[in-house]
């Protein structure tokens, strides 16, 4: 009955284990990068890829949405990296209406999919080529500045009962 009792509480405390997303948590095989897609894309068509970083604009299109997406690295658990450098930009491809709300500009997204194609897009007035992929899988991450920020007054002890005081500064460790 104890070793019973053990066994219980230890797979409670198993399933209390924060863990990442299972589809983003796994590397697929092939590990390419935004930029050498965007060298050779003809190579890399139908190649599953899982890639992530911050979200810039998000297009509604009829059946799809198509979410710009500045590459970043990413960490073991699939979550990107806040800063770094970028390998540039890829649209993650999502099958039907994605709300811009949701995903909004700035947020963290990491996407696993396979490389659709590679379009000419422009980013102000310079012409782009952007890998599309079309998403499987995708976990969009909280916004790390999310968290709510306390700010409490310090203690009583820290203000001084004297501040006009005729005495020098530790005047009241007398």
């Amino acid at each position: 009955m104890r070793e019973l009792n053990l066994f219980v509480v230890a797979s409670l405390l198993a399933g209390c284990a924060a863990q990442a997303p299972v589809p983003v948590s796994k590397s697929p095989v092939t590990n390419v990068s935004v930029a050498e897609v965007r060298a050779d894309a003809g190579r890399f068509i139908g190649t599953q890829v899982r890639w992530g970083g911050e979200i810039t604009y998000v297009e509604n299109k009829a059946e799809v949405t198509w979410v710009e997406i500045v590459s970043r690295q990413l960490r073991r658990s699939g979550q990107p990296r806040e800063t770094g450098e970028s390998g540039g930009r890829f649209i993650a491809s999502f099958q039907g209406f994605a709300d811009p709300v949701v995903y909004r500009v700035g947020q963290p997204l990491t996407v696993l999919g396979k490389i659709k194609e590679l379009i000419q897009r422009p980013i102000g007035d310079h012409d782009y080529s952007f890998p599309v992929v079309e998403v499987t899988a995708s976990v969009l991450w909280p916004i790390e500045s999310e968290s709510p920020q306390y700010n409490y007054p310090p203690p009583w002890w820290y203000y001084d009962p004297w501040p006009y005081s005729p005495w020098p500064y530790p005047h009241y460790y007398w």
